[in-house]
């Protein structure tokens, strides 16, 4: 390990960053190189400083620290700081390399401190936690409020509202807007799981439609059904999708 540790704090409460600032003055081998109250200036940060530490809010405005930890590329080692609930303690417990519940101790701030040195060594022993963290998040049966996704370089935040339909993509999906369309990389079950039933419907193996879209259903051939958008743009239907959308029409 170097002898001096870069380190990033990205919370949106001043007093927050204040403390971990004050608990980090008794490490003289670790300089606090940035700030950061939101998600957005947190990725542009970390990706041009590349700090080896950084300690991360979980509940953010903008984007969270789960919508963060999925456009990182090479996330530094992250102790995360969090007053998150019961069901993300446990996933932390297995698989962060430390969480603090707010509010902290300096104690229990150095012991966090400790076990993210080991992994400042190795930091690959880290990258199989996060991505077992982001997968049991993402078993949260919560409905979506938006979509963040990596555009470029760019971040966008996608109401739900703006969505017209997601389609299959082998491992990723594409979102479509009026405006344009946006690569994620996350299953059709996830949005399928995640989406309000009563805004989006499973029409197809390979579609999810916002109900709203739907302008009309078309017989193709017998039995092959496809839906009908407001600008004359048609997406299959299978059998199942098609007595969801009538039963939702009902």
């Amino acid at each position: 390990m170097k002898n001096k540790i870069t380190a990033a704090i990205i919370d949106d409460e001043s007093l927050a960053r204040q403390l971990i600032k004050k608990y980090l003055s008794y490490h003289t081998n670790i300089e606090v190189i940035s700030e950061c109250s939101n998600g957005f200036d947190a990725i542009k940060n970390i990706n041009e400083e590349k700090p080896d530490l950084i300690f991360l809010d979980i509940q953010m405005p903008k984007i969270n620290g789960f919508e963060m930890l999925e456009l990182l590329e090479n996330p530094p080692v992250i102790i995360f700081t969090t007053a998150y609930d019961q069901y993300a303690l446990k996933a932390f417990e297995v698989n962060a390399v430390d969480y603090l519940l707010k509010p902290f101790s300096q104690e229990r701030f150095d012991e966090a401190l400790t076990k993210a040195f080991r992994y400042l060594e190795n930091r690959s022993l880290q990258e199989n936690k996060l991505s077992a963290l982001v997968k049991l998040n993402d078993q949260r049966k919560d409905f979506l409020e938006r979509i963040v996704v990596k555009d470029g370089q760019n971040i966008s935040i996608i109401p739900l509202e703006k969505i017209r339909w997601i389609e299959a993509q082998d491992d990723y999906v594409m979102i479509h807007t009026h405006q344009k369309k946006y690569l994620k990389q996350k299953t059709m079950k996830y949005f399928e799981e995640h989406l309000n039933p009563k805004d989006f419907i499973r029409i197809h193996r390979s579609f999810i439609a916002a109900v709203k879209e739907v302008k009309k259903i078309e017989l193709v051939e017998k039995e092959s059904y496809q839906i009908v958008l407001e600008d004359k743009i048609t997406l299959p239907l299978s059998r199942t999708g098609y007595s969801k959308l009538k039963d939702f029409f009902k």
